[in-house]
């Protein structure tokens, strides 16, 4: 029985001081905070055998990789998979639910009405994982991605309902949600902090 581990991991804080919902937007990096929780996540993956690192095309996600790809000698491979889900607040400041013309957009929370349909960030999240546990067949492979499409996909593993509260998902900056498999079959899914004694205040 082959035991493959594929981790996903959050990236780092990001330099936004405008406070602008980014979600797929162009640009944004990680701060010199997300740059250290990175350097921390590498160093934590050390003495893992990690031969395969995948990553959203995101920069921040990117960049999030790049010390981890580096310590291991592997390439770091872009998939579109990892993506963060659209939202039709990108590049908005103002709390949502102080701006009327926002209102309709909030219409069916299930589904969600904003952007990016649960379903199909599930589907996408998961070819994208399974794709990692096959190519890194019997080691690990780690998937850099994002809050919402990490949370989402352990859902869909776990038979949850894919819609929830976003202030109860356990996913914070920087963390690892470690999926361990025995060939195909999920056996374990472990949550971790690394970076915790570095997070943002």
């Amino acid at each position: 029985m082959s035991r493959t581990v594929v981790h996903l991991l959050r990236h780092g804080d990001v330099h936004n001081p405008e406070g602008v919902f980014y979600g797929r937007l162009p640009g944004f990096r990680l701060s010199e905070l997300g740059l250290q929780q990175a350097q921390r996540l590498a160093a934590h993956l050390r003495d893992h055998d990690v031969v395969h690192v995948v990553t959203s095309p995101l920069l921040r996600a990117r960049q999030t990789a790049e010390p981890l790809a580096a310590q291991h000698g592997v390439h770091p491979i872009i998939d579109e998979g990892l993506i963060e889900a659209c939202s039709v607040f990108e590049g908005t400041r103002n709390p949502v639910l102080r701006d009327p013309r926002k209102w309709p957009a909030l219409r069916n929370p299930f589904r969600p009405s904003w952007g990016e349909p649960y379903q199909h960030i599930a589907a996408r999240m998961l070819a994208a994982v399974h794709r990692a546990r096959d190519h890194a067949a019997g080691h690990e492979a780690v998937c850099v991605s994002h809050q919402l499409p990490i949370w989402v996909v352990v859902r869909q593993l776990a038979g949850q309902r894919l819609w929830h509260d976003p202030r109860r998902r356990q996913c914070a900056l920087a963390s690892l949600t470690s999926l361990v498999f025995a060939d195909e079959a999920l056996v374990e899914v472990v949550y971790s902090q690394p970076a915790v004694s570095i997070a943002p205040d």
